[in-house]
């Protein structure tokens, strides 16, 4: 039985990885810096929701990497596995303990929270690693250089925040269609 078991949760993690790539690659819209706006975060907080916190953020953070490996993006790629990682552990973590509340009519809510609190770690996540990127194509570590890192990285904070609301959303509608004792 732990076979079957295991052979699931694999077949899930994949599902879940496939999806968080499609749904990055397909509607991507480029950002002034150097990133670019999606919906794959909703599919990220999605895989910390269903899977738990470590295979859900194995599974955003291989989809999310791959999306940058193949998108043209790969100097982000090893920044995106962690950042998503810690998106969908952070979500996981957050609705683990509010959704025994125990409170039917506030699921939402709690879905809507533990997605909030993901998306402030990507927000936190790509300023710091924008910052350490930038400082790396910049060469320098003068004032100057940290100052226009940090200047550019700030730039980056409302996209990010419109990528993270969108993501919440996605995850919300469609944290119902995939479980269904999830009583909403």
């Amino acid at each position: 039985m732990k076979k079957l078991k295991d052979t699931k949760v694999l077949v899930a993690a994949a599902l879940m990885a496939s999806l968080t790539f499609v749904a990055t690659v397909v509607l991507k819209f480029p950002t002034p810096a150097f990133g670019y706006v999606h919906i794959g975060d909703g599919f990220v907080l999605l895989s910390g929701l269903l899977l738990g916190p470590v295979t859900g953020g194995l599974s955003a953070g291989t989809g999310s990497m791959l999306s940058d490996l193949l998108g043209g993006y790969p100097a982000w790629a090893p920044g995106t596995f962690v950042i998503k990682f810690l998106t969908a552990m952070t979500a996981s973590a957050v609705f683990s303990v509010l959704k025994d509340r125990g409170n039917v009519k506030y699921k939402r809510f709690y879905t809507s929270l533990a997605g909030i609190a993901g998306e402030l770690v990507m927000i936190a996540g790509y300023f710091i690693y924008n910052i350490f990127m930038l400082m790396l194509v910049n060469s320098g570590e003068s004032r100057t250089a940290i100052y226009s890192a940090v200047t550019q990285s700030v730039a980056e904070i409302p996209f990010n925040l419109m990528q993270g609301m969108t993501g919440v959303i996605v995850c919300v509608v469609l944290y119902p269609l995939f479980r269904r004792d999830a009583d909403f």
